[in-house]
């Protein structure tokens, strides 16, 4: 055997081993089982299931470590993050029969989702001029808000939350009509402003969250003509003031960026698309930073899984969100969260003429890589809200002929595709905390009766949780390595009791007294609870004033994150691969042919 034989051989095994760390395994280590955990790792970096693009995309995470990282604010306080995750796309509005509405907002509902975004189309609203809300295109002549009355109605029914789209203006708001498409502009934002009004008002107190156009960022989202980031700024800037004039309470969520890597080139139909990450740049040079409180996103799955941690930014794959968060961070909007417009993986069937524009998945891949993006994206980014999936179903099969089609949740005939039933059974699981900085409000705290919401301008993004009585509790399951609780404390405080035991009780409990006792009122006090515990899920309960009445605040917690789940470690292993196998090789040439392997291989004449 050649001497430097061990080279390559110790380097697979450290590469073996460091994989192995960075999964965490839980099931003993075998030879048996080797393949298919070494597989299972591969894929939970680089998102790929096939032998040789997982090998080249771990060479290719390597990079990761040679050029900068993304600057995302994980452990920076978020409005509107701590939110139920679960959100879906739906055509209510096309259904044209109220039983087909009633029936897909109830298969939503049981399937575990919170959330709907539906469009409320400007041009089937105010439909044959400005100011006119009656619908005339067939008799009898109705109002047009009739069936968006009947959608508010259906959500609140069934305890859903709708993230109204507001977008695709009619004819008339353009001189020219649609001859740039029926989705370009109006020519006077004011009238779209005025739309605005008119939706938030009619919908006070009902709906709360609106998102103000779609993907402007591409064609043909913004008509038959370039796009362009700064007129979209005036018009976000133009529906963001007129909806907070109707009801101050309102979120906005600011169109949803589509995600290109193209640069603007046009294109022969006329239209063009921009980068998301160079139109976000623009949008905020041009002021968008005041006239949003939500950035939109698309973040499909398309050539490879939802795992893929390789950062490249001209190419598209599950971690893009990633370089948008980094530019709101600099921008100074780390406490302004994503959310996910449109997410999912397309299933379109292998003998389909259709070009695979998105990639293609079968119906199994797509049924456990919806779970997997929610999965990943609550462990990794905690500056995400909601995801809403795409899609729940089409009125019709008509459109079977396209791609996009395929993405569909369930068919038109309510039959429910293998993604809705694992969607169902991972939406439906009980909420955990994951590692990140999170507000009192978090979906997954359970808060008994006593606790109050409050606000205050000096809290953490102005609101946290008080009681004065004694005994009140909140519950919540984390997972992580360590516990923090950001509290309020003055004068008048009490105090907590705080106790963190695994989820799987073993014995071992952890317990800490607060006091909240200051000289002066004081918000955003980080008071550690627990740390260096091992890699797991753990129950906390949080008891006010044991022993006595106090005032008890909670402005919030911080779930640490659990050592060596980074690329580092893989990195650098493949590195030292490299330079070992490069330093054998060059022991290789340097000292020609050993013993051995002069007897093995003579040298031949003239070498």
């Amino acid at each position: 055997m050649r001497r430097c034989l061990w080279v390559p051989i110790l380097g697979l095994l450290l590469l073996l081993g460091g994989l192995w760390g960075a999964s965490r395994p839980s099931a003993p280590l075998s030879l048996r089982s080797l393949p298919d955990r070494v597989d299972q790792t591969l894929f939970r970096w680089t998102g790929e299931e096939a032998w040789l693009p997982q090998l080249r995309g771990l060479f290719q995470l390597a990079a990761n470590v040679t050029r900068p990282q993304p600057h995302t604010a994980d452990f920076a306080p978020v409005a509107h993050a701590g939110v139920n995750p679960f959100g879906i796309n739906t055509f209510l509005e096309q259904e044209v029969e109220p039983w087909k509405r009633e029936r897909v907002v109830q298969m939503i509902a049981q399937a575990g989702f919170h959330w709907i975004r539906q469009e409320f189309p400007w041009e089937d609203i105010e439909i044959h001029g400005k100011g006119d809300f009656e619908d005339r295109r067939h008799e009898p002549y109705r109002s047009a808000w009739e069936k968006y009355d009947q959608i508010v109605d259906l959500a609140e029914r069934y305890g859903l939350e709708i993230i109204a789209r507001l977008s695709n203006p009619p004819a008339w708001s353009r001189a020219q009509g649609d001859a740039l498409g029926p989705y370009a502009p109006p020519d006077d934002i004011a009238d779209y402003g005025d739309f605005v009004y008119a939706v938030v008002s009619r919908y006070r107190g009902r709906i709360r969250y609106y998102q103000l156009w779609n993907e402007p960022n591409i064609y043909p989202e913004w008509g038959n003509q370039p796009v362009d980031p700064v007129g979209y700024t005036r018009l976000l800037c133009e529906g963001y003031r007129r909806a907070k004039e109707a009801d101050p309470q309102v979120v906005i969520l600011s169109g949803a960026l589509a995600p290109t890597a193209e640069m603007g080139a046009m294109n022969p139909w006329g239209g063009n698309n921009l980068n998301d990450l160079l139109f976000l740049e623009q949008m905020y040079r041009a002021g968008a930073g005041d006239c949003f409180d939500i950035l939109a996103v698309n973040d499909y799955i398309l050539w490879s899984g939802p795992t893929d941690h390789r950062m490249r930014p001209v190419v598209l794959n599950f971690s893009r969100p990633r370089y948008l968060r980094e530019i709101m961070v600099r921008y100074g909007d780390a406490h302004k969260p994503i959310w996910i417009s449109e997410m999912n993986s397309n299933a379109l069937p292998p003998d389909h003429p259709a070009y695979p524009a998105y990639g293609r998945v079968t119906l199994e891949q797509q049924a456990r890589y919806a779970p997997l993006a929610y999965q990943r994206i609550q462990e990794e980014w905690p500056w995400v809200g909601v995801v809403n999936f795409w899609f729940f179903k089409r009125p019709s099969d008509a459109e079977r002929d396209q791609a996009w089609y395929y993405f569909r949740m369930v068919e038109p005939d309510f039959t429910p595709m293998p993604v809705y039933e694992a969607m169902k059974s991972y939406a439906t699981r009980p909420p955990l905390v994951y590692p990140g900085y999170h507000q009192e409000d978090h979906w997954a705290i359970a808060w008994s009766d006593g606790w109050r919401e409050a606000t205050d301008p000096q809290a953490v993004l102005g609101g946290y949780r008080v009681t004065e009585a004694v005994g009140e509790t909140a519950r919540f399951t984390f997972r992580g390595t360590g516990l923090d609780l950001v509290v309020g404390t003055g004068p008048q405080g009490g105090s907590l009791a705080v106790t963190v035991e695994p989820a799987e009780p073993d014995g071992r409990v952890w317990q800490r007294a607060i006091a909240l006792v200051s000289a002066e009122p004081r918000f955003g006090v980080l008071v550690p609870v627990v740390s260096r515990l091992p890699p797991g899920r753990y129950r906390v309960r949080i008891t006010a004033n044991p022993q006595s009445p106090g005032q008890a605040i909670v402005d919030g917690l911080i779930v640490r994150r659990a050592p060596g789940r980074t690329l580092l470690p893989l990195a650098v292993l493949l590195l030292g691969l490299g330079w070992m196998a490069r330093i054998g090789l060059t022991r290789w040439y340097q000292e020609g042919a050993t013993d051995d392997d002069e007897a093995e291989h003579p040298p031949r004449a003239g070498a």
